[in-house]
């Protein structure tokens, strides 16, 4: 069976599994993240370790998510251009209101130095291995590095003929594992860790817009499996069918019950939302704390700020940022087009 060609450039259910994989997110740092760094402070009933397993969602999605990109993009400028103008411009101003509450809030177990700071400024920090100004901003560096992959992949052809390529991505991981003493900068660049999870994504989105069959993705599925099985312990293995599942479902239609309208508009600002809700989340709670209140005022006070900061960013900045960058880019690339046709036409 193959899936239909789908016209729709976005699917809801997609946003609202990034919206749910922010809330596990949000969950898991202020229950359990929280009191491993404030043991000290008062803090909600309840531990949550599951939701550090949700990055593994967000990795899968942006396997899947990352065709809407390279399906409109006719050279590599334009790949690292559109890359940067959703991503920099809200990281940047994210970054700098978490520096602004850590330090209005004293919050010096949270503080980076000054030239952490500036590293920051890159959003390269982690591939020199330099401290994060939010602990969340790790994640960055898988995706950046993903997407140095998936440029690199696309300027040899790959795309065309992607599963060999996810194959041969694969058998990376393998040699890895082989050779433990791999460079630590390889592995980061290559995004080793997490390749099965992109490749996952990769693999439903191709079914998902008609341009393989189920059977035919599936032998390059169970080597991603078998490379988790082999390489990871149990309860990722148990991600990496639980991705599967979700997608296979994904891909068919199954997921249409998740399409709620405030999951989706959780998606939708996800990315800003994620940026600002660690560290500032955990500046409220210790505040409110301080304050005598119950630790779960301390909890949706927390939320409630990550939300409304993550919504300003996300409407005042990432989206129109972006926007404003790719039409720049755009309107400079058609008028060196126009120049270049008016010299060859003289």
């Amino acid at each position: 069976m193959v899936a239909s060609t789908h016209s729709r450039s976005r699917l809801t259910e997609l946003d609202a599994l990034r919206g749910i994989g922010a809330l596990c997110v949000l969950v898991f740092h202020y229950s359990t993240r929280f009191h491993e760094l404030f043991p000290q402070a008062a803090h909600v009933p309840f531990s949550f370790p599951g939701g550090n397993y949700r990055v593994l969602l967000f990795f899968t999605i942006s396997g899947f998510a990352i065709f809407f990109t390279l399906d409109r993009i006719g050279s590599v400028a334009d790949f690292i251009v559109n890359r940067f103008a959703r991503l920099y411009p809200a990281y940047l101003v994210a970054m700098l209101v978490t520096l602004a509450v850590e330090y209005a809030g004293h919050a010096s177990r949270l503080l980076v130095g000054p030239l952490a700071i500036l590293a920051n400024m890159t959003m390269l920090q982690g591939f020199a291995f330099i401290p994060e100004v939010d602990g969340a901003y790790w994640t960055l560096t898988v995706e950046i590095a993903f997407y140095i992959c998936m440029a690199a992949i696309w300027t040899c052809g790959g795309v065309r003929r992607l599963e060999p390529v996810l194959a041969g991505w694969l058998a990376l991981r393998w040699l890895w594992w082989l050779w433990p003493d791999m460079p630590e900068r390889i592995i980061m660049l290559l995004a080793l860790r997490y390749v099965p999870f992109f490749v996952l994504g990769m693999l439903a989105h191709r079914i998902w817009s008609g341009q393989r069959r189920l059977m035919q993705q599936l032998p390059v599925a169970l080597f991603a499996l078998l490379s988790i099985a082999v390489m990871e312990t149990w309860d990722i293995v148990v991600m990496g069918l639980l991705m599967v599942a979700l997608f296979v479902a994904l891909i068919h239609g199954w997921l249409r019950f998740l399409a709620l309208r405030p999951l989706v508009w959780m998606g939708g600002i996800s990315y800003s939302f994620y940026l600002v809700h660690q560290h500032i989340g955990f500046v409220v709670m210790l505040e409110v704390a301080r304050a005598g209140y119950s630790p779960w005022i301390a909890f949706f006070a927390a939320f409630l700020v990550a939300l409304l900061l993550g919504t300003i960013i996300n409407r005042l900045v990432e989206r129109p940022a972006a926007d404003a960058i790719l039409a720049r880019w755009k309107g400079r690339k058609g008028r060196r087009g126009a120049a270049t046709g008016a010299r060859l036409a003289g």
